[in-house]
């Protein structure tokens, strides 16, 4: 890999991990400050609209935003023809929500969904403007900026919600808190990008940017069926004890998976199309980038497995222990969603988004399989169903890259990632024992992530892992880097 493309991937990187933990810490924060104001009544109105509004945002979202970054003959008429339609399709959105509200209302028999639904339904019209604006940033890898305007925007209409709801606002705390983000992201980003569209809507080009994007599209809309359908049949199958368990389960064993996956995505995509065509250096990229996000996924799935106990009864006391089995289960089965999104990912680089599909197709119906079959022996079952769908899921997609690159098979990917996970376990398995030794949870929390950290970083020195001679190489890199800067400022000082 070139020196430049590196410095990009390795600057990219660390900015998009800024852009997206300082996007979650602050949203966590504003959630549990105004969690403490309002009811669980008022979030579940709002919850009762997300499975509908996430649907909706696909279709306005259609794939232009990859089809815009894998084109690499891009031109001004596409982003203006890609700006008009994603306008186009959130105004068609927004209408039929609109005429729909009254019927989502009587459905759920809460009168008050109308309003709401007719308010948050404004967020794809908001965001339509904004989908070129981020493409033109993601292309350039400018991630410092998008910080910056994540950072302003939710601390800005965090304090608004704040103080909303210390205003007795209620449930229309969630819905102008939403609403003020994404305008502000809106604004931000449109002064950030410097971009305008123009009056050109070009059929040409519109054309071959939704051959491209209409793939995955449907493939969004298959995923977001199957993950809102298997909620309905664990809800029908199970009380709803259990389903919140399952739920919560899978809210805290997903997290960091798709945070640190999309950090390391995002960085990727742009780059894998510039190389696009250089296909060993392409290879040596993807298994750089999928090695470099499980080195730091890994451990922290397998420390969340050996530390779930006391961080459950700590963050949702002692009446969630049940959740603790499920957890553990699914932290084995998180850990290959990096995987699992960069083979994805690959195949839109190399143009083939059409290979995304038909992946998609057969995957979730053997997910559906599992699915059924699971529900008869238990919600842990069905966990270990989840289990074995993210396994099949990597197999099912290597069996489509390595049709457009030689080298990127499943073997050959467990090869990459099998000894980091042996060596993630380990340290698990160690951590684990502490709790024989530390009755204190917060103690046990503590101690465990400070010997987590020394064991994992001393079995990967000793194992020779490549990824921490590179962590190792680019802070002294950047300390000498530092330190030179400091002296010739010092000697120019002195002059």
């Amino acid at each position: 890999m070139s020196e430049l493309i590196k410095n990009k991937a390795i600057r990219g990187v660390a900015w998009s991990a800024v852009e997206k933990f300082a996007r979650q810490g602050l949203m966590a924060l504003f959630t549990i400050l105004i969690a403490r104001q309002l009811s669980p009544s008022d979030y579940g109105l709002v919850a009762m609209l997300t499975i509908l509004l996430a649907i909706a945002q696909i279709f306005v979202d259609s794939g232009f935003v990859e089809a815009l970054i894998q084109k690499q003959d891009r031109t001004e008429i596409d982003f203006s023809t890609t700006f008009w339609f994603n306008i186009g399709v959130a105004l068609v959105i927004y209408s039929i929500l609109f005429i729909s509200a009254p019927l989502v209302a009587s459905f759920y028999k809460e009168p008050l969904l109308k309003e709401l639904l007719i308010w948050l339904s404004l967020l794809f019209v908001i965001n339509s403007f904004r989908t070129v604006q981020q493409a033109k940033l993601n292309i350039a890898m400018n991630f410092r900026r998008q910080a910056w305007i994540s950072v302003i925007a939710i601390s800005a209409s965090g304090g608004v919600g704040l103080w909303m709801a210390y205003h007795s606002f209620g449930v229309w705390t969630l819905v102008w808190q939403q609403l003020l983000q994404n305008f502000l992201n809106v604004v931000l980003l449109w002064i950030s990008a410097e971009w305008k569209p123009t009056l050109i809507f070009s059929k040409d080009s519109f054309k071959e940017l939704f051959n491209f994007g209409s793939k995955l599209l449907i493939s969004r809309t298959v995923d977001a069926i199957y993950s809102s359908g298997s909620f309905l049949l664990i809800g029908k199958f199970f009380s709803p004890t259990v389903t919140g368990l399952y739920s919560q389960s899978i809210q805290m064993t997903s997290l960091m998976p798709q945070t640190i996956t999309d950090i390391i995505a995002r960085v990727a995509y742009p780059i894998e199309c510039e190389l696009q065509d250089k296909e060993e250096e392409l290879q040596q990229r993807f298994f750089q980038m999928l090695r470099m996000a499980c080195f730091v996924l890994f451990p922290l799935m397998m420390g969340l497995a050996a530390l779930v106990e006391p961080v459950v009864r700590l963050l949702l006391t002692e009446k969630w222990m049940a959740v603790c089995p499920l957890i553990q289960i699914l932290c084995f089965a998180w850990i290959w969603r990096p995987a699992s999104h960069m083979n994805w990912q690959l195949l839109n680089a190399k143009h083939r988004s059409d290979y995304c599909l038909k992946a998609e197709i057969i995957k979730k119906s053997i997910a559906i399989v599992l699915l059924v079959i699971m529900l008869f022996f238990g919600i842990k079952a069905v966990c270990f169903g989840v289990l074995a769908y993210f396994i099949v899921d990597v197999y099912v997609m290597t069996r489509f890259t390595r049709r457009i690159l030689s080298q990127v098979t499943f073997m050959e990917e467990m090869r990459n990632l099998l000894p980091i996970l042996l060596q993630a376990m380990l340290m698990g398995v160690l951590v684990h024992f502490l709790k024989y030794l530390i009755y204190s949870d917060l103690l046990l929390i503590v101690s465990g992530i400070f010997v987590g950290i020394t064991l994992y970083a001393g079995i990967s020195i000793v194992s020779g892992s490549v990824e921490i001679r590179m962590l190792w190489g680019e802070i002294r890199k950047r300390n000498r880097s530092v330190s030179y800067t400091h002296l010739r400022a010092h000697e120019t000082g002195r002059n």
